[in-house]
């Protein structure tokens, strides 16, 4: 009897009494018993055995590796129910026999079901919350009168990000900063407490190129060291913003942050590059003492709202230039005063490589007393150059702005100008170390020299 030529298979196994499918191991019972039967019978009669003894250690191998065969088909059986029964836990039978009723456990099925589609749904939208950072500290000192030298931390910037669809995005800029705030000339709060400020916060909708639409606050689009240069000390060559583009809570001219509705985009001019920016929002609160805020985050104080509107151009044959104008928009209500008209021009020309920098800007900010033939305007401008050797960037400004000693909105800036010279060292590529000397002439009082070792670094 050849035995190697047997074969089991689920299908075409016999039918026991109960009309189902014989097992393996109960097969393999019978055909031992029908094999091994009439062997014992003629050893009992003292006939000769029909198999030697090889014959017999042959067939309880293959016994042997039925069994294997067999023990394997009923863990795949074993792991179908499994899964059949992953796929489907409640059967038809307890689908009818469930009672349907406002029970605690069905409402708790009913949030799980709930928390499991809003996670469906976030998963589809593929939200990613990223953060980046930024900060630097200073040590300073200058010749002014009551100033000391110190230590001072700088901004500690938390700039966090999100693609909340295709389409929508959502950037925010959270700062945690340190000292008073100098609004206007006015010293206000103490100097060694630490405050939070949430300088940009918008949500950006980007329909195509030519038209994009953001909600909330952001750095006004008046020239270009505005929008090209945000909280962080780190992205510029600098120690510090130009006087003229410093920020308002530290006596800065311009209304540097907006709250409303911009569009922007590109116009159709082919290889001239040019772009547009249309804003509106609540403006600045009047230069006053008492304006604890200068932005308008919340409420406006009053029903007009602020314009403004910027053109520029990026060539695309001459790589690295810009070249723009703006024009924005206002009316101030200072307290105890007539309102204020206020229009702020601004011109820009930049051309900028990776080794090389070159910044030009000019504006000049009219403020007309409304009822009156009063007209004052502050004229200002700065121009930066640096050039990068290896890890060392050379750099030279120089800034000026005049404004008339009655200037009704900022009254305390009077005339400034004077050179800063600098050199700014990358230690890496997420650390710069910077050192500058300043020097401010100043109308009717000494001129200042000051200079300051700053580390700014990124993480």
């Amino acid at each position: 009897m050849d035995f190697s030529v047997l074969r089991l298979h689920k299908s075409v196994l016999p039918m026991n009494a109960s009309g189902s499918r014989l097992r393996v191991k109960e097969l393999l019972f019978l055909l031992g018993a029908l094999v091994v039967a009439p062997i014992v019978r003629g050893q009992q009669a003292g006939e000769a055995p029909p198999a030697d003894k090889e014959t017999m250690q042959l067939l309880l191998k293959r016994i042997t590796q039925l069994e294997a065969q067999a023990k394997r088909v009923d863990e795949l059986e074993a792991r179908v129910k499994e899964l059949e029964a992953a796929k489907s836990p409640i059967t038809p039978a307890e689908k009818i026999v469930a009672p349907v009723q406002p029970t605690v456990a069905s409402e708790n099925e009913s949030d799980a079901a709930g928390e499991r589609a809003m996670s469906e749904r976030m998963d589809v939208s593929k939200t990613l919350l990223r953060i980046r950072g930024f900060g630097d500290t200073t040590l300073h000192g200058d010749t002014q009168k009551g100033d000391n030298t110190a230590f001072t931390l700088g901004q500690l910037d938390l700039f966090v990000t999100s693609d909340v669809s295709e389409k929508f995005k959502f950037l925010s800029e959270i700062v945690f900063e340190g000292g008073p705030d100098n609004i206007y000339g006015i010293t206000r709060g103490e100097n060694n407490t630490f405050s939070v400020d949430v300088e940009r916060y918008l949500i950006q909708y980007s329909y195509n190129d030519y038209f994009n639409i953001e909600a909330g606050r952001w750095h006004t689009a008046i020239g270009y060291y505005n929008t090209a240069y945000h909280h962080s000390t780190w992205f510029q060559t600098t120690t510090d913003r130009p006087f003229l583009f410093d920020f308002e809570d530290r006596g800065g001219i311009l209304p540097i942050h907006t709250v409303g509705v911009s569009a922007s985009g590109l116009i159709p001019s082919g290889g001239l590059g040019l772009h547009y920016v249309a804003e509106v929002g609540n403006g600045r609160a009047s230069r006053s003492p008492l304006s604890e805020e200068p932005v308008q985050n919340v409420v406006d104080d009053q029903n007009h709202k602020a314009f403004n509107l910027a053109l520029f151009a990026r060539p695309e044959a001459i790589r690295g230039l810009q070249v723009g104008f703006s024009a924005y928009r206002d009316m101030l209500a200072p307290v105890n005063s007539p309102k204020i008209g206020e229009t702020i021009l601004a011109a820009h020309a930049v051309f900028i490589r990776p080794q090389f920098e070159w910044l030009n800007e000019a504006l000049v900010v009219r403020h007309s007393v409304v009822g009156t033939s009063q007209v004052f305007n502050t004229p200002g401008f700065y121009s930066q150059v640096s050039k990068q050797f290896g890890s060392y960037r050379p750099y030279f400004r120089y800034q000026y702005v005049n404004a008339s000693n009655t200037e009704p909105i900022f009254p305390d800036v009077h005339l400034r100008h004077g050179p800063s010279v600098g050199l700014r060292y990358d230690a890496s590529e997420s650390v710069a170390l910077k050192l500058q000397y300043d020097y401010t002439a100043l109308r009717g009082q000494a001129a200042i020299s000051a200079l300051a070792l700053q580390v700014g670094f990124t993480f």
